[in-house]
């Protein structure tokens, strides 16, 4: 029998699973990755449900939700806020933006100029923006999910290394399966909009608590850091893990094993989530024919779980 805390989860996920038909797997990295306290990029072509799923997450976790469409004409001050003057206070006034949210969904993020795309950065970092002087925090929980075209579309702005780094997960939903598109093609599957939530902030808060309890084993951290170093000696890679990729993906993976209904981090655990938190973040080598996918399969091969 499932404890609380899992079953918890897993109602959410089965919600979720009502709106993105087919997507069970991405739909639960989704939900480690904001349990895990990260932000969320879903990179993929138009059309293939990344807006609907940022917007069943709010829905289920009922929290507030703000939506910016990326532009190149959008203006930071369009995403953290503004003061204007008040006539009749006789001052200025600030004017908050659409990021004083608890869930914000950057959609389309690389449409946006890299001045723009920068806004995002101390938000996400730090939960909070510092507008004319003052630094103003965000609301409890905040996190961003962007969404994103390949970025061999026309008119987008790649993210620089630095903002990639800021999201915990990338992931890619893909065409549904057959009987997935099937259904959808039956009028199957529910509006986000229609979804009752299945749990409270406060709710939410808790289980995010409870990840951080998680616990982890020696073993486990020794596994973890020969994943890491190999990522910074092997030639295959140019840039290898971060520390804070190394602690994100430590924190994905007490995730993963919160929802599996475990109080330890096993190495299933950290394969589960490793190639949503690790290939966004490191560069293959010129000589490397493959990309970040690619150099996580390397890994997969080459790390033994057991001390070698």
């Amino acid at each position: 029998m499932l404890t609380t805390a899992a079953s918890d989860i897993a109602r959410a996920v089965d919600a979720l699973a009502t709106v993105v038909l087919g997507k069970r797997e991405t739909i639960r990295l989704s939900m480690a990755c904001v349990l895990a306290g990260g932000h969320l990029l879903l990179e993929d072509l138009p059309g293939l449900g990344k807006t609907t799923l940022s917007q069943a997450l709010a829905r289920v976790l009922a929290l507030d939700y703000q939506r910016i469409q990326f532009t190149n004409d959008l203006l930071p001050a369009d995403v953290v806020g503004v003061s204007i003057f008040d006539r009749e206070q006789g001052d200025f006034q600030f004017r908050p933006g659409p990021v004083f949210t608890q869930v914000l969904l950057a959609d389309e993020i690389n449409r946006g100029t890299p001045r723009t795309q920068s806004a995002l950065l101390e938000a996400m970092a730090e939960q909070q923006v510092s507008v004319d002087g003052e630094t103003r925090p965000l609301p409890e929980p905040f996190f961003v999910i962007a969404t994103q075209n390949p970025a061999t579309h026309t008119g987008t702005y790649p993210l620089p290394e630095s903002q990639l780094d800021r999201f915990l997960m990338r992931l890619s939903l893909g065409y549904p399966d057959p009987d997935a598109e099937r259904d959808l093609l039956l009028g199957g599957g529910v509006a986000p909009e229609t979804l009752t939530p299945v749990l409270d902030p406060q709710r939410f808060l808790a289980l995010s608590a409870e990840v951080s309890q998680v616990r982890v084993a020696d073993a486990l951290l020794d596994y973890v850091q020969r994943l890491i170093a190999f990522t910074r000696s092997e030639d295959a890679f140019a840039v290898g893990l971060s520390p804070r990729g190394a602690l994100a993906l430590l924190n994905a993976a007490k995730a993963w094993a919160l929802m599996a209904d475990r109080d330890h981090v096993i190495p299933e655990d950290v394969q589960a989530v490793l190639a949503a938190v690790v290939a966004h973040r490191v560069i293959p080598a010129a000589s490397f024919a493959g990309d970040g996918r690619a150099l996580v399969e390397l890994m997969r091969t080459q790390v033994d779980v057991v001390a070698g």
